[in-house]
């Protein structure tokens, strides 16, 4: 099939592009690297009568450190992000779930706001911002606001976004510690990991799961997190959960019972690649997998 008609246009600057989007409402849809929106359009799953492309704008194509946060535009190529140096020292976790996003053309086009804003909740972004409880910077001509993964994700493809409203940036708390690049040694250091499972490495995910672990000098974990996407309506951040490991030394059992609370929290559905037994099975399973992989990587970072 071939998309229906629709008009375009290219944004000269962030402002340029929320007047259209203010002109155009319902009627618009904002296009910057298309590996999510044009097979769509060529479905004619959507039929926007505009296209506002913001792929030129630089200013949405940033990626820096700001206090206490990664801040990455929302034009951002993927395969930019995950060249950049800025991102081990301060969330390495996103260079690990960048790893599995599509392949190197799709990561070539795609950009990390067209992900968090197309909301697929098998996609790994989606699932790190929700995960870290990342905060987006929204713009329309009222103004700039941010507002919290939590609130940002609202279903299945569904955000909180306005169709007069354009994602800016993405905000990641960075997870301080002797690591980190901070120049001052506080004492933790931090682990972290992302797997998943789909028939193809690039394909979506059946179930994607990931953790982020630190840990004291005497071996005591101070701060968890995990998330588990692709076997729910939306990726899930397990954090309430993971506060059970703060305070333990991490002990294999404790990582269990935790995965497999996890793993009963999501509700998904059955599809040809998965029936919904088999998603809880596999979610249980990587999220003990990740839980695993992070206390490691922070033992080893701690005892370097």
């Amino acid at each position: 099939m071939k998309a229906a008609p629709f008009e375009y246009a290219r944004a000269q600057s962030l402002d340029h592009a929320v007047q259209m989007l203010a002109a155009h409402g319902d009627e618009g849809k904002v296009i910057a690297g298309g590996q999510s929106l044009v097979p769509m359009l060529a479905m004619r799953l959507l039929a926007p009568a505009w296209l506002i492309d913001i792929h030129g704008l630089s200013e949405l194509q940033t990626i820096s450190v700001e206090k206490e946060h990664l801040v990455i535009g929302a034009a951002t190529r993927q395969c930019v992000a995950l060249a950049s140096d800025l991102l081990d020292p301060s969330v390495p976790i996103l260079r690990k779930a960048l790893r599995w996003v599509g392949h190197t053309p799709t990561r070539n086009r795609g950009t990390i706001g067209g992900s968090l804003a197309h909301a697929d909740p098998s996609a790994e972004l989606t699932l790190v911002a929700a995960m870290l409880e990342a905060q987006m910077t929204l713009k329309s001509t009222l103004g700039s606001w941010q507002v919290g993964a939590g609130d940002f994700f609202t279903g299945p493809m569904m955000t909180c976004l306005e169709p007069d409203e354009c994602l800016v940036d993405i905000h990641f708390p960075i997870w301080r510690d002797a690591n980190a690049g901070s120049g001052a040694h506080t004492g933790t250091s931090t682990g972290c990991a992302f797997e998943e499972i789909a028939a193809r490495h690039g394909d979506f995910a059946i179930v994607s799961a990931a953790a982020q672990l630190s840990i004291d000098r005497d071996g005591l974990c101070t701060r968890a997190a995990l998330g588990i996407g692709g076997a729910a309506q939306t990726a899930m951040a397990m954090n309430d959960l993971a506060l059970q490991l703060v305070g333990s030394r991490l002990d294999d059992k404790l990582l269990r019972d935790v995965a497999q609370e996890a793993a009963k929290k999501v509700e998904p559905t059955g599809d040809l690649q998965a029936s919904v037994a088999y998603r809880h099975h596999l979610a249980g399973v990587y999220a003990e997998r990740v839980l695993r992989s992070a206390r490691a990587e922070a033992f080893q970072k701690a005892a370097a």
